[in-house]
């Protein structure tokens, strides 16, 4: 058995695990009201596998009681950090920091295989840290697609063969566009009319290279309400995806790079149209807090941190706007609803479109097993969230689904194409781009 090293906590001193603070697992009353909103809980019903269990468990682990053994990181890992339960606890406890702390800890101390060990380096330390490597990286991918290789893969059954988590990564690898869509933006994107604000975009590690023209969508529909947008160069990703994958050292290097590239400009807001992204960015306050050298600038950063329909809520959209005449149903992201508390804005928008017609989705706000690289390192878990949130989807009989980040949209596109189902599957800014009009 594998046992964590965990320094000893003085008896007035905080709760801290691998030299991160855990003191939030003492606001838990164990109540019980996390249980009914946690998807693992639901599908699986073991104590261990709720935000309650989970919280026992990373108390146990920072007070010595409790080695990291197989079965504490497999509760641990679990976890999808949707932070639904955020939502609902009344005593406040803030769980997606201790996750996050607990999953540090198991990367610290279970690192696993080598092979392991390569490939997160090739992608928390290599390719997420570095943009002109990523870029490369697509080229290459792109060639791979569109070449009729992957066709091939697939077809022969050879993606099956992969080892470990590998099979879950081909089948989820996204398409990349043409090299015009991963085009960089340009640095200045005047206002249309009078100008109201200036802010500056996050264009994002993997939303550059796969997604690029929701970057280019949110640009435009900044613009035609009135918005100077300015594109800072360099920062690249921004850290959410390592902090979520337990590379806390990693993360905090990344959000110290993104802070000094987005403060060379004097803008309103910092604007960002990906929610693991704005909501990691948002908590770069409490990621830094003690580094002397960061904290207040963190602290400034994550103050001007917007999410795109936050941000464009505040004032109704400026007309004429175009007729959209088609029938959906909105998803909310985790990290928009839980994470960040943004409910009613995306909604507000969605209702100024003229011809939208817009569906309630049942559980709109449940986990679609996304959850950063969760369908990626727990795709059997991942594919039964899955299969949930499509059935729910189908139900509604909605020509599209409408969401706001990137992870949400490549996993139910993946769900509904499994079922045959042509129901795409859109980001916001497509939507309001299009009522926008050219």
């Amino acid at each position: 058995m594998t046992h964590a090293t965990t320094e000893p906590t003085a008896a007035t001193g905080p709760l801290t695990l691998g030299g991160l603070s855990v003191e939030g697992v003492n606001q838990c009353v164990h109540c019980g009201l996390c249980l009914a909103s946690c998807p693992t809980f639901s599908e699986l019903g073991t104590e261990m596998d709720s935000p309650r269990g989970r919280i026992f468990l990373i108390k146990s682990l920072a007070e010595g009681r409790m080695t990291m053994s197989d079965s504490v990181v497999s509760h641990l890992s679990l976890c999808l950090d949707c932070r639904a339960c955020e939502t609902v606890c009344p005593a406040g406890v803030p769980y997606g920091r201790l996750i996050e702390a607990a999953k540090a800890e198991v990367e610290r101390v279970r690192p696993g295989s080598l092979a392991r060990r390569i490939f997160r380096w090739l992608n928390f330390g290599l390719l997420l840290r570095h943009p002109a490597l990523l870029r490369f990286f697509a080229l290459k991918l792109r060639f791979y697609q569109t070449s009729g290789l992957q066709r091939l893969v697939r077809a022969t059954g050879f993606a099956r063969l992969l080892p470990g988590t590998l099979p879950a990564w081909e089948a989820l690898l996204p398409r990349i566009p043409a090299g015009a869509s991963r085009a960089p933006l340009p640095r200045l994107i005047p206002a249309d009319g009078a100008r109201r604000a200036r802010v500056a975009l996050l264009e994002g590690c993997v939303q550059s290279v796969v997604f690029g023209d929701h970057n280019r969508a949110t640009a435009r529909v900044l613009a035609k309400n009135g918005v100077e947008v300015v594109v800072p160069a360099g920062p690249g990703c921004c850290g959410a995806l390592n902090a979520h994958g337990g590379d806390h050292a990693g993360a905090v290097e990344m959000a110290k790079t993104t802070i000094a590239a987005f403060e060379r400009d004097d803008v309103d807001a910092i604007v960002v149209n990906t929610s693991g992204c704005g909501a990691h960015m948002k908590a770069y306050g409490h990621l830094l807090e003690h580094d002397a050298a960061w904290a207040e600038r963190a602290r400034r950063f994550a103050a001007t941190v917007q999410d795109f329909a936050e941000f464009l809520a505040r004032e109704p959209l400026r007309g004429p706007l175009r007729p959209v005449p088609i029938t959906v149903t909105y998803h909310d992201p985790c990290h928009v609803v839980h994470g960040q508390k943004i409910r009613r804005q995306p909604r507000e928008l969605l209702a100024q479109i003229p011809g939208l017609t817009v569906v309630d989705l049942p559980e709109s706000d449940w986990c679609c097993g996304s959850a950063g690289i969760y369908n990626l390192t727990q795709p059997e878990m991942a594919t039964r969230l899955l299969e949930r949130k499509v059935a729910h989807v189908l139900a509604t009989g909605a020509e599209a689904v409408v969401t706001a980040n990137p992870g949400c949209i490549l996993q139910i596109q993946q769900g509904l194409a499994a079922r045959g189902r042509d129901v795409r599957v859109m980001h916001i800014v497509e939507l309001l781009d299009r009522a926008c009009g050219p």
